[in-house]
This record gives C-alpha cells, structure tokens and sequence, in this order.
C-alpha cells in the first residue's frame, strides 16, 4: 500500500501529464461503446481515406526527389554520353566510303556514338566483330529480318570507330588499317544486299567471306 502511494504521489507531480477519466461515467461509457460499435462501412471508409492519405504523400515526395535529380543532371558537366539538341550526324575523315556512292548502304541514321575514346574504340571493334561472328547461327530463311537489323547496327558502329582509330594510328599503320577497313565494308555492303533480297544461298556464301575479314580484325585490334 505504501508502494502505490508513492507512485500516485509521483504521477500528481509530473506535468502535463492528464489524468485518466473514470470509466464509472456513464457519459463516457457511452462513448466508448460508441468508438467500439463502429460500422464496417465506416472503418472502411477511415482506412481508404488513411492509404489515400499516404498515397499522396509518397507521390509528393517522389516528384520532389525527380526534380533534384532531374536538376543534378542538368547542371553536370558534359561528358561525352549524353547530349542537348537534335543528334548530331557522325562524319568521318578517312576513305572508308564507297567510291560510287560516297557513303555505305548498311548505314544507319540518326544514331547517336558516344565518344569513348580511342581505347574504348579499338575495344568496341573487337567486340563487335565478335558479334558479328556470333552471327552464323542466326542466319537462316525466317530470320534474315532481324540479321539485317543486326548487320546494320553493328556495322555503323565499325565503320565509326574505324574511321577514329585510323586517324589516331601511326603513320606506318594508317594504310594497313584503311585497306582491313575497306576489305571489310565492301564485304558487309555485299552482305546487307544479298540479306535484303532474302537470298538466304547468297547471304551464306557472302557471310563466309566476310567471316575472315572479322577475325582478322580481332586480331589486329587485340
């Protein structure tokens, strides 16, 4: 009995601490069983307005968390992998085009080459040749769409990374590499017009030369 007077004694003495209502009221009784006999409808209704509630403070805080970083971009330097504008068309520097047409028939427009480097450049021709080569199993009568996509695609990106990485060469490997390149393009423009005309026994015959041509540049780009 005195350990529960000491106790009230305590509680009388802190602050802002209220006192509990006595449940013998029966005013408050009423509330309670009021509180208790709620309606499903009505907790259903609390509930949904509570998780609409959350919803929009998630939505507000996702929105506000985009526009900084959408702002972070903005402000950053630029750095050769992405651009503000129209694309700009890739142009090269070396004969590498066709000498009737003064361009190659496998181009692709309106594509965006990121500068990486001379390094990132030799790297990505030995790995695209590798694709390339990978092709073989992919040529066949129903899918020489997608070999065409394929070829082309990868084909823009070597003829582009050629023609930097012959202009950073050495002068002693400059022509060496301007004839693989040639060799290759004029291989790969057979390749696209034989896949074009769905000539599945001329896209065979062709993609085997042009298999050659492709480990030799692994080779040279090791």
């Amino acid at each position: 009995m005195a350990g529960l007077a000491n106790l009230n004694g305590v509680s009388e003495t802190l602050p802002g601490v209220p006192k509990l209502p006595s449940l013998r009221r029966t005013q408050k009784r009423v509330r309670i069983i009021g509180f208790l006999g709620k309606s499903k409808k009505d907790g259903s209704q609390e509930e949904h307005s509570l998780q609409t509630t959350r919803r929009l403070a998630l939505g507000l805080a996702s929105i506000a968390l985009v526009g900084k970083t959408c702002n972070g971009v903005s402000l950053a330097d630029d750095n050769g992998f992405w651009i503000n504008g129209t694309i700009p068309v890739p142009s090269v520097n070396n004969k590498i085009a066709n000498e009737n047409t003064g361009t190659r028939s496998f181009l692709l427009k309106r594509i965006f080459m990121a500068e990486i480097g001379i390094k990132g450049r030799i790297y990505r021709l030995r790995k695209t040749a590798f694709d390339l080569l990978a092709m073989e199993d992919l040529i066949g009568k129903d899918t020489l769409n997608y070999v065409q996509r394929y070829l082309k695609i990868k084909s823009t990106f070597m003829y582009y990374d050629f023609d930097r990485v012959i202009t950073a060469a050495p002068v002693d490997d400059k022509q060496p590499l301007l004839d693989l390149a040639n060799r290759l393009f004029d291989n790969v423009e057979k390749l696209d017009a034989a896949v074009k005309q769905r000539n599945l026994p001329e896209t065979e015959t062709t993609y085997r030369n042009t298999k050659f041509i492709l480990q030799e540049v692994m080779i040279r780009m090791a």
